[in-house]
C-alpha cells in the first residue's frame, strides 16, 4: 500500500489518517500500543520528508493480514527525491524540533535508509508477535514501554 505525499505540511495529517484506515484489515487494533506507535512513526517520517526536503514523497506501509497478525513485521517506508542523507541531531531541551530520528530510533525495532536513484528511502520496522507471557504486552522489545508517557495528539 502506498500514498503519494505532496511537499505540504498538511500532508502529515492526511498520512496519519491514511495509515489509521489501513489498520482495519490488518488484525492490529486501533487502540493497541503498536498502532499508536506506527502512527507516530508515520508522522515523524512524513514530517521529515515534507519539512527537510521540499520534495514530493511516497509513503509505503506493509501490514500483516488479520490471519498473520500475531507474529509479523510491520514495515513503514518513506521515499523522497532528495539526495540529502537523514542526520540525527543533538538538540537542547529548549528546541522545538530535531528529535524525529531519535524518536524513530527509540520506537522502531529497526530503522535505516538507503540511496534510491536520485533520492532516498527511509524505513523502519516494528515486530509484532503473540503476547509476552510475563507482561501481557505485545512483543517488540521495549517499543510499548518507550511509547508510554509520550503525549501525542491525533489529527
Amino acid at each position: 500500500m502506498q500514498l503519494e505525499i505532496r511537499p505540504d505540511p498538511a500532508e502529515v495529517g492526511r498520512a496519519r489518517r491514511w495509515a489509521r484506515s489501513r489498520l482495519a484489515g490488518s488484525g492490529i487494533g486501533a487502540d493497541e500500543p503498536l498502532a499508536e506507535i506506527l502512527i507516530l512513526l508515520v508522522s515523524e517520517l512524513v514530517t521529515n520528508a515534507v519539512v527537510h526536503t521540499g520534495c514530493p514523497a511516497v509513503l509505503r506501509l506493509s501490514l500483516p493480514g488479520a490471519e498473520a497478525a500475531e507474529e509479523a513485521i510491520v514495515r513503514l517506508e518513506v521515499a523522497d527525491r532528495s539526495d540529502r542523507a537523514p542526520v540525527p541531531r543533538c538538540v537542547d531541551g529548549e528546541s522545538t524540533g530535531g528529535r524525529g530520528l531519535a524518536l524513530v530510533d527509540g520506537l522502531a525495532d529497526r530503522w535505516g535508509w538507503s540511496a534510491e536513484g536520485a533520492g532516498k528511502r527511509i524505513w523502519c520496522e516494528l515486530d509484532r508477535c503473540a503476547q509476552e507471557p510475563d507482561t501481557g504486552r505485545p512483543c517488540g522489545g521495549d517499543t510499548a514501554a518507550a511509547y508510554e508517557g509520550l503525549a501525542y495528539e491525533a489529527v
